[in-house]
């Protein structure tokens, strides 16, 4: 369709008085970005319906990826490269006297996610869509997202992040696909001499409608579908009566209450109504999305008999785990199949993959609040804990220690993790160690049970997204190098070991990053006032602000080091810029407290002559993919600093490692593979193990107070916290101290302070060798490949799904 640039400059114009009404010369950025953007739609939606042809005509297995997040960032870039329409793009534009990065610049993030798990989706999707596997994604369309983050005086503020303000030029409203969900209400039994029916009665209706966005292959001409759901009100007119006797609040309130089930991103659970919500928003696109399912499935083949031989639904973390009641209720109660078929349809065509052993995040449910808006729901996980401790008793007559341990309802409560690993045919994790930990530890007497349903699935990242768009100049550098084999194949950049030690080319490796630094330090000095040394260590720690994460570890050995340089001033150390990006949970009080010591800490050192330009400190507000995007190819270091055990893989570790910055890391999660991948030579490693760590959990032993006592710069440094050091009120960081002092440091902090700090001593001398610092960083280029998300989704398609590619012509 674009063959050259005066096609597309001639496309572009006709979509800009389409779209806008108004010549080029009136037009804002934003109105040029909703052109191209509507124009490269249209371009797309040709292949979009030829590919879903094509699934039909193949009658192909389809997986469907069930997440409650998708952080997909900005669209028009990575479409574009995915498409091959960047160059010709860039050039009729430039010709047209604009350019392509204000353009990208112009679209809102879609900040649907809060972390690595919706990252993960997103890097999920590209593959399935750029590898032919007929792969589609199901969430819900959040209004406002997560949550916009400001930082004033130090302190976390959220904003409602209004990314569709504006609307979305890529999605497309399918309000002909809507479906209705039910809540409240109550279950009626009518029985015949044929089977029992269950009549659901006075619930309240809530319309799901979908709108679709094209999820684009990379050289192909595949494009699969992200369905997200919207919750609006099955009743739409106007309540006049209410209204027009006063109560205006009754006229207004239904539809305002089933709008809230898809206006944000975690709502706070401290209390019933924002439980309830959570609960709400699950059941809503998961009821959805398999309804949704099961009318295509029918259109096609009838029956839902043979379910587990054309469709995989994949549950991403226990969130939408209630995918299995609700494909049993749609069996049951909708086809008249018997309890024992639907079952083995069921878990033949769920699978569920665990990202955490957090007990916090292993979600379960009170009893009554499930049992009070989901009740058809609640008497299927009802019958199936019955049936399943009931197969559990005939296993292990008598072992009621293991039995509870193992019900899916117990203490009143119903756990999704249990009921996960019942339903699904395959539960994986998503490191090596993680999927060891579950198997050994938090999920040891499900594994005693069905060894067979467990395997690993070590996560990875989209190297497209990740270095060929975030990082295009040194892409370029490696596709000069080795060749373009490598973004088909990920695995080919091995072949860049051979040039870790070619000066030429480290030479030019090294002005690429220089140049990436002096992107980020621009915009640093843009936003924040203040400029950074282009030649210091970019260490950077960028991720979910939570406790077992450590950003405190991070702040301690700041400290540490401005103590040092106060002491000493001559200290010989490399200049060091510490960089942290990070948004805290609204109601997580510990993690918005530390934002708040890291942005005092980082006043006071940027304003201290003492220290000069030797350690500056940047907390980047409103961490996102746009952001993420311009921090990784910048970064020299990346921190991976979670308790031993506790983070389950990680995806920032690849992606700082894909655009060659050195890990500095416990043995966590994906680091332990990525360490046997580049060797101990090129990865620093210290801490506690997670045997260790576990050990003190059993057995005890451990005494921060000890600690503290025997270790002065230790003692200096927590002493900070509360002795006044820091401009706040007397108590600001006191629940800090207190959870490292009194609380006994329960991700063990001051254990691995001695170790990290010996840690970073060794890094800063391996920088200023700069000759070896780039062997190591290539190096680390070179193993990334083994990181992509298209080796991941292959091993899910494999071993999981039954998926096999298929080319679209």
């Amino acid at each position: 369709m674009f063959r050259d640039k005066e096609t597309f400059k001639n496309a572009f114009l006709e979509k800009m008085q389409a779209v806008c009404g108004k010549c080029l010369d009136e037009a804002t950025a934003f109105d040029k970005y909703m052109a191209l953007g509507g124009m490269i739609r249209d371009y797309t939606s040709r292949k979009w319906v030829k590919t879903n042809a094509r699934y039909l005509e193949e009658d192909a297995k389809q997986v469907y990826y069930f997440s409650l997040e998708f952080l997909l960032g900005r669209l028009l870039g990575s479409n574009l490269l995915n498409l091959g329409l960047t160059p010709v793009c860039r050039e009729a534009l430039d010709d047209l006297g604009i350019d392509l990065n204000e353009l990208e610049d112009a679209e809102a993030d879609a900040g649907l996610g809060n972390g690595g798990l919706g990252r993960l989706a997103a890097c999920f999707l590209d593959s399935m869509a750029s590898l032919g596997i007929p792969g589609h994604g199901c969430g819900i369309r959040y209004r406002y997202g997560f949550f916009e983050q400001r930082i004033v005086d130090g302190y976390q503020v959220e904003l409602p992040d209004n990314w569709l303000r504006d609307g979305n030029v890529w999605e497309l409203r399918k309000p002909d696909k809507a479906v209705e969900v039910r809540f409240y209400g109550a279950v009626r039994e009518e029985s015949s001499s044929e089977r029992t029916v269950f009549v659901h009665e006075n619930y309240q209706a809530v319309l799901a409608v979908p709108y679709d966005t094209p999820v684009i292959g990379y050289g192909n001409n595949t494009v699969n579908t992200l369905r997200l759901w919207s919750a609006e009100a099955v009743q739409t007119d106007f309540d006049f009566s209410s209204f027009s006797h006063g109560d205006y609040l009754q006229a207004v309130e239904y539809k305002y209450s089933v709008e809230a089930i898809s206006q944000i991103l975690y709502p706070d659970d401290n209390h019933y109504k924002g439980r309830e919500l959570r609960l709400k928003q699950q059941y809503f696109f998961v009821s959805a999305g398999i309804q949704s399912i099961v009318r295509t499935f029918r259109k096609k083949n009838g029956s839902l008999k043979q379910l587990p031989e054309k469709v995989a639904i994949h549950v991403n973390d226990t969130h939408p785990v209630l995918a299995i009641p609700e494909l049993m209720r749609i069996l049951i109660d909708e086809e008249g199949i018997g309890w024992d078929e639907a079952w083995e349809i069921t878990t033949g065509t769920i699978s569920y993959t665990n990202h955490t052993i957090l007990a916090e995040a292993m979600e379960k449910w009170p009893k009554d609040l499930f049992r009070n808006l989901l009740p058809r729901i609640y008497m299927i996980i009802h019958e199936i804990n019955e049936r399943f401790c009931r197969e559990l008793w005939d296993r292990y007559p008598g072992d009621w220690d293991m039995i509870s341990s193992m019900a899916i309802i117990a203490d009143n409560h119903i756990k999704m993790a249990h009921l996960a690993v019942a339903g699904s045919c395959s539960i994986n994790g998503v490191a090596r160690i993680h999927t060891d930990i579950l198997k050994r530890q938090e999920m040891k007497n499900f594994y005693i049970v069905y060894p067979h349903k467990f395997n690993n699935k070590t996560n990875g990242v989209t190297h497209r997204r990740w270095l060929m768009k975030a990082n295009p100049e040194l892409a370029g550098l490696i596709t000069e190098a080795i060749g373009p084999g490598w973004i088909r194949e990920p695995a080919e950049l091995t072949g860049l070991l051979k040039y870790s030690a070619d000066p030429s080319f480290r030479e030019q490796a090294a002005g690429v990053k220089k140049r990436n630094k002096a992107v980020l330090a621009g915009m640093i000095r843009d936003k924040y006032s203040f400029d950074v040394d282009l030649d210091s260590i970019f260490d950077v720690q960028v991720k979910r602000l939570h406790a077992y994460k450590r950003q405190i570890l991070n702040v301690l050995h700041i400290m540490d080091l401005y103590n040092r340089l106060l002491e000493n001033p001559n200290l010989d150390m490399a200049p060091r810029t510490f960089i942290f990006g990070a948004k805290a949970a609204p109601s997580y009080y510990q993690a918005k407290t530390t934002i708040k010591l890291i942005n005092t800490l980082a006043h006071i050192i940027n304003n201290d002559r003492r220290v000069g330009d030797r350690i500056k400190v940047v907390f980047l507000e409103n961490y996102r993919v746009s952001l993420a995007e311009m921090i990784f190819p910048a970064a020299d270091v990346s921190e991976q600093i979670s308790t031993a055990g506790k983070e389950a893989s990680g995806t920032g570790n690849m992606k700082f490692m894909l655009n060659g910055a050195i890990t500095i890391g416990t043995m966590d999660g994906a680091n332990i593979e990525i360490y046997e991948k580049v060797g101990p030579e090129n990865i620093f490693t210290f801490g506690l193990t997670a045997e260790e760590v576990m050990d003190y959990y059993r057995s005890g032993g451990y005494s921060s107070r000890d600690l503290y006592e025997n270790d002065s710069r230790l003692r200096l440094t927590l002493d900070s916290l509360v002795n006044g050091f820091f401009p706040v009120p007397a108590d600001e960081f006191r629940n800090i101290y207190n959870s490292l002092m009194v609380h006994n440091d329960e991700f063990f902090v001051l254990g691995d302070f001695a170790a990290y700090t010996a840690a970073q001593l060794n890094l800063d001398r391996a920088f200023r060798d700069k000759a070896k610092w780039l062997e190591m960083s290539i190096n680390n280029i070179a193993y990334a490949g083994t990181f992509s998300s298209d080796r991941t989704i292959l091993e899910y398609a494999k071993d999981i799904w039954g998926a096999r590619q298929l080319s679209v012509e």
